[in-house]
Parts: C-alpha cells; structure tokens; sequence
C-alpha cells in the first residue's frame, strides 16, 4: 500500500500498534518496547554483560576521570585505590536495580512507577532523558575527534585545509566535515534492537582492550615507570589530600553509578537472572584495568611532551608514526560508537518512548536523540563556550543518587520484591498512590538534593561563595545515595502505602505467556473465549486486567498452545486457565 505525502504528515500514520502481550488498555501507555521482554528477546547472557561491561570500561572518558586524578594532586598511590573502591561500590547498585530488570523484565521507564508513581515517575524520566541527549552530542564530538586523527594520520594535509566556516562558530570546516562523517558512521548501529547492539559491543569488547594495552606498552617503552609513573608523588596534604581523595572517588562513582538507574533497560533482555550476576565481577576489574591504562600513559605523556595530555586523543595527536595514530584512534572510535549508543542513545530512546507510547518505539527513540541531541544541541558551541552547562553535566548525579537510593529502598526493603507489574501499566492502578505522586519520593527528593544544590551553583560559577558546604557536592552521589535511601526507607515505614503491599509479586511470566504471540483473529480468539475461560471478573477489575482487550490477548497466547499441541496451564490471582492439545 503506497501512502501519499500528505499522510505522511498526519499523526495516525505514525500510530505504533499495541502488542498482543501488552498489559496496557490502549497504546497510549505502552507499545512493544515498553512491554515486558517476552523469552524470544532473552538473549544476553553472561558473557554479554561480560563484553558489554568491557566495552564501556575502555571509553575515553573512563581514561580522563583516571588520569584528572593526577591533575588535582594525588599520585597513583592514591588515586588507584579510590579507582578500586569507587567501581566495587558501583557493581552493588547495579547488581540490585539489574537484579530488579532481570525479575520484573520492564525498562526504568516502566519501573519507576513503582516508586515514584505513575505520574511523578516522569520527572527521573525526563531528567534522565535531557541529560543523555546532551551527553549524546558531546559523545558525538569527541568521535569526531577520532574521524580526525585517522583522516589525518592517512592523509596528512587534512591538517592544512582551510576553514570556510565564520570563527564565530567555534567549529571549522574539516572539523564540520569530521563530525558528518561520524554522525553518518554512527546512524546505521542506532537502528540495532538492543538485543542484537549485543554483538558490537563483543567485538568492541575484544578490540578495544588490546589496543589499551599496546598504549600501556608504548608507554613503559618509552618512559619506565621507576622515571614516570613511580616517580609522582601527591602534591596535597591533610585535609586537602582528604577532599581530593573523596572528590576522585566521587568523580569514579559518577561516571558509571548513574547506570544503576537504567541498567533495568539492558538487565530485561537476560537470558535468566544469574546471567548478569557477572556484572558484579568484571566491573570492578575491567573499570580499573583500564583506569590504569590511562593513569600511566598519561604518566608518561608528562615526561615525553611536558604538560599533561589528558584526552588520549591530544597524545595520539603528537605521535609521529601515522600507523600507529591511525589505529589508536579507530580503537577509540569504536569505544566511543558503543558508549554512546548504550549510555546515551538507547537510554535517552527507552525515555522518549514512555513519554509517547503511541508514537515512539526504541528505534525512533534512537533516531529523535540523533537529531536533537546531535544537531539541534550544537556540541561544539557548548563545548566551546558554555563551561557551566558543562559542570551541570558533570553534576546531575545529584539527582541521580537520589533516584538509586529510592528504586533500590523501595523494591528491596519496602515491597520487598513483590511487585504487581501488570498494575505499572494502569493508570490508576495500584501505583497510583496520590493523584499519581507517591509523595514519600517527592518528600525525599527535595530532602536530599536541596543541600547540594548551593555546591551545584558554585561548581557552574565559581565566583559564587556558598561556604564550605560546596564540599558536600564533591561527594554527591555518595550524600544523595545514602540520605535517599535512608529517608524514604523511614517515610515509607512511618506512612506506609498499604494500597501498593501483596503477599505476592505478579510477574510477566504469570499472567501471560512470555513468549506469547500468535496470527488467530478475533472471532477465533472468542470462539476459545467461550469454550475455556472463566474469569473472576470481580477479582480483577479493580486492577483493570480482565478488560475485554487484555482477555484476548491472553487467549491468543493459549491458543497457541493448542496449536502446537501443548497443554497450558496459567493461574494468576483469582483466575485459571487451562488449556489442552487439540488432535
């Protein structure tokens, strides 16, 4: 069927439709990325979140938060232990909320209802979702950073191309054209589900590391670390060498704690819940392995070139062997095409599709952000003049602790693991709580971010004296973690929302089959309606799943038992169904 240009630009033509397994009543509030995972879509297993952990571990910035540690004055003496113990202490978050995606199978979009409420679960949406687009463009930049160094370590002259473009646009014209290019390089991997993105970040996680390692050679080569990296020594003592102690930690905790909100997005596609238990192993080692990387190569850049080359970028930039760069950098691109799909892109398009369910789905979620956050957010203006959006960035992990502190209370201490998953897709379900605000997350929030604020404001403009309780920014996500944690867990016992306990969790897998899907029509679905079911509709109403809609899907889901000739057999909360081979 061919559509004409003017539907095109009608929203009915870009309707998504509602899956069969959906627990929603209409698409409104889900669609197929939102729904729970059903099994033909659990595929990752544990050496996927093995590669896909070592694959994130080798990004460029992984390298600079490790190698900025040196620039505020500890040696590597002190900044690889709060390497160490930063990445121990951001497996635990991610080990519980991905522990959570693996049981429930729903994005954090979906999950956070059950904390935050339906409606109010927006707002760690939202946020979440602005800050990844903006990141996405930054990312973005720094690839085409590496587009320029290949083109360069190729074609040499690149260097010398003149710029066409007006100074005041803080980028020039090979610049332009780099960033094109990588943007264009980066597009197709963005329509990958994320079950099969899998794959990448196995060859990235392959690549990458041995690529790392041969810098790590080059480096002892040509500075032995008895003349490098031994040879510093922390510039700070007392109570400075204490804070810049705990500002590195904080600054390692940052960079990949801020996961333990979506890991849920990646955890869902499990192929069973041990599967990810891995994370709780190569985290900490792939993150130091390779924060070790940059801390001695950066050691040796002193030594060779007389300042210090944070972005590993600049140092490839003085190299003089062209093979060498060009390799490097392609290693550091492909580092940074999977970050940026996984940290940025498919976070940033999991938001967009809660937002608008009726819409979006993840590949479109993908494709927005590529646009808005590529283009529409100018990186290199903001990289070029706004420092204080950047130290905003660098800063939102005060709200992020936060929303860790809460998912994690709540799941685990507060409704300890049972959860009703068909009621997060209700709007006036059982999460409800008040007008759809569960306001002890509210409470908790304003709580616990309003004394970091004030550190927030001194970090964008300096100039600003907030006293000595900018300090307490510096360890902000350890404060806003705790303290969340600590509150809600109080306010939740003190004022308990007895409407959200069960005595038992109502799982995916429960109440439909989770690789349910079938092609029967409607009027065979009702025909098996009739001879087999008998719901108690009084039972169920009140969470709105027996509805005309969601009872055929769920015969549509027995009936391909009965196709196959199977013998089914379901029972959820005050309803059975049993089905039995058809010969």
């Amino acid at each position: 069927m061919t559509i004409s240009p003017v539907q095109w630009l009608k929203l009915s033509t870009w309707e998504l439709e509602l899956e069969n397994t959906a627990f929603a009543t209409d698409n409104r509030w889900s669609n197929h990325d939102m729904d729970p995972t059903p099994l033909r879509f659990r595929t990752w297993s544990a050496w996927s979140y093995v590669s896909y952990w070592f694959s994130d571990a080798s990004n460029i910035a992984v390298w600079e938060v490790a190698s900025s540690m040196l620039a505020i004055g500890l040696s590597w003496r002190q900044a690889l232990p709060a390497i160490v113990v930063a990445y121990c202490i951001t497996a635990v978050p991610i080990l519980l909320t991905g522990t959570i995606g693996t049981r429930l199978r729903v994005p954090f979009s979906v999950l956070s209802r059950s904390s935050f409420g339906f409606w109010f679960s927006y707002f760690p949406v939202i946020t979440r979702g602005i800050i990844a687009m903006s990141w996405f463009g930054i990312q973005t930049y720094n690839g085409s950073e590496c587009i320029y160094q290949m083109l360069k370590a190729i074609w040499p002259s690149v260097a010398h191309v003149p710029n066409h473009i007006p100074a005041s646009s803080n980028t020039t014209s090979v610049g332009m054209m780099c960033y094109l290019l990588y943007w264009l390089l980066q597009f197709p991997f963005m329509l990958l589900s994320p079950q099969k993105i899998r794959y990448l970040f196995m060859v990235k996680g392959v690549i990458v590391p041995f690529a790392w390692l041969a810098m790590v050679i080059w480096a002892f080569v040509k500075v032995p670390p008895a003349v490098g990296l031994f040879a510093q020594h922390a510039t700070v003592q007392g109570s400075d060498l204490s804070w810049a102690w705990l500002t590195a930690l904080n600054s390692a905790l940052s960079l990949y704690c801020g996961y333990a909100v979506n890991i849920a997005d990646f955890t869902r596609y499990a192929t069973h819940e041990r599967a990810q238990y891995s994370q709780a192993i190569i985290i900490p080692v792939a993150f130091t392995l390779c924060s070790f990387a940059g801390l001695a190569v950066t050691s040796a850049g002193i030594v060779l070139y007389g300042s210090a080359l944070w972005d590993p970028l600049r140092l490839i930039d003085q190299w003089d062997n062209r093979a060498a760069a060009f390799f490097a950098s392609f290693a550091f691109l492909l580092t940074t095409v999977g970050t940026n799909i996984s940290a940025n892109a498919l976070v940033a398009a999991n938001d967009l599709t809660v937002c608008f369910p009726k819409y979006i789905n993840i590949r479109r979620g993908q494709v927005i952000c590529a646009f808005i956050g590529g283009w529409a957010f100018c990186p290199w203006e903001v990289l070029a003049k706004a420092s204080g959006f950047l130290s905003f960035l660098s800063g939102y992990t005060i709200f992020i602790g936060p929303f860790v502190g809460i998912m994690i209370a709540d799941y685990w201490l507060i409704h300890r693991g049972r959860i009703d998953v068909p009621a997060m897709y209700q709007v006036n379900g059982r999460y409800r709580y008040t007008f759809g605000v569960n306001w002890r997350a509210l409470a908790t929030l304003v709580i616990c971010i309003a004394p970091a604020m004030p550190g927030l404001v001194h970090s964008i403009q300096p100039s600003i004296n907030v006293g000595g309780i900018h300090n307490l920014f510096a360890i902000g996500w350890i404060f806003g973690f705790w303290s969340a944690f600590v509150v809600y867990y109080v306010l939740s016992t003190v004022f308990p929302a007895r409407d959200t306990y069960m005595e038992k969790a109502v799982l995916p897998d429960d109440v439909i089959p989770p690789s349910a899907s079938c092609d029967f029509t409607d009027e065979d679905v009702e025909k098996l309606a009739k001879n087999y079911v008998t719901p108690d509709t009084t039972t169920l109403s009140h969470r709105g799943i027996m509805t005309s809609t969601n009872r055929k899907r769920i015969f549509r889901a027995s009936s391909q038992c009965i196709a196959k000739g199977h013998r089914m057999i379901q029972q959820s909360h005050g309803y059975a169904i049993a089905s039995y081979f058809n010969t």
